[in-house]
């Protein structure tokens, strides 16, 4: 339940249109449902303005199963991340609409229209091994109702290739810079635009690379300004916080 269809069931109570009990109903379950595994956070949209999210990771098939049957009855929007395709059978057996990116590995069901904004977020990869986590930011920004345009492969060792992209990229409201090995792009773009940044370091490199930990570093000091650094592989991480700055109010 959002703030719209609460507003809508209070409105429908003052005006004589449902019953109080059957509010009281609807309202049982807002702070939270106990599934016994997992306590679903249905007060999230009402506080954030987003739904909760499934990280699936670490969970089994039958968890994220029952997970998204649950939401399902709630009429919310669902995103769940690093599902694999056998969650997405499950989820597909219950939920045919469900729709599975199996690059990004995320799943998502969209029970609710979602109105795109007018302004964009902009998603750079330095380069095609870093696509599981662009996926991951593309349908994490698409699910929570942003346009994106995406671009891929403009790393700094070809660098003239960003250049060439600039135009698109300058045009966003804000930019996610996926990045793995040194993680130089996100300076280098934090010192092309005059948009706010979130990079968001990779696990991909060789062996000195740490799985991801030299990316984080480099980005963490870099010397551009309007450079901010979400944690390794964490698509989902600088996509939300892109979502919030591309939705500020007379920005």
């Amino acid at each position: 339940m959002d703030n719209e269809a609460l507003r809508k069931l209070l409105i429908s109570v003052q005006n004589g249109e449902i019953k109080v009990e059957e509010a009281l109903e609807d309202l049982k379950e807002l702070p939270f449902k106990d599934l016994g595994f997992a306590l679903i956070d249905n007060h999230r949209e009402v506080r954030t303005g987003a739904p909760e999210v499934i990280y699936c990771a670490g969970k089994s098939v039958e968890q994220v199963r029952q997970i998204v049957e649950y939401m399902l009855t709630r009429d919310n929007n669902i995103l769940g991340t690093r599902a694999s395709a056998e969650m997405y059978e499950a989820v597909k057996a219950i939920c045919p609409e469900a729709e599975y990116n199996p690059i990004g590995r995320t799943i998502t069901v969209r029970r609710r229209p979602v109105e795109l904004t007018d302004s964009y977020i902009a998603i750079v990869s330095a380069g095609t091994s870093d696509l599981p986590v662009v996926e991951e930011a593309v349908e994490t920004a698409l699910i929570l109702g942003n346009r994106v345009e995406k671009i891929n492969d403009v790393g700094v060792a070809g660098i003239h290739r960003l250049f060439d992209k600039l135009g698109v990229i300058r045009g966003a409201k804000v930019v996610v810079v996926v990045a793995g090995m040194e993680g130089a792009l996100a300076s280098v773009m934090g010192g092309l635009t005059d948009k706010p940044v979130i990079a968001v370091p990779t696990s991909i490199g060789y062996g000195a690379n740490f799985g991801g930990l030299s990316a984080l570093l480099s980005m963490l000091n870099s010397c551009a300004s309007g450079v901010s650094v979400v944690n390794i592989d964490n698509g989902y991480g600088g996509a939300y916080c892109a979502s919030m700055i591309n939705k500020l109010a007379g920005s």
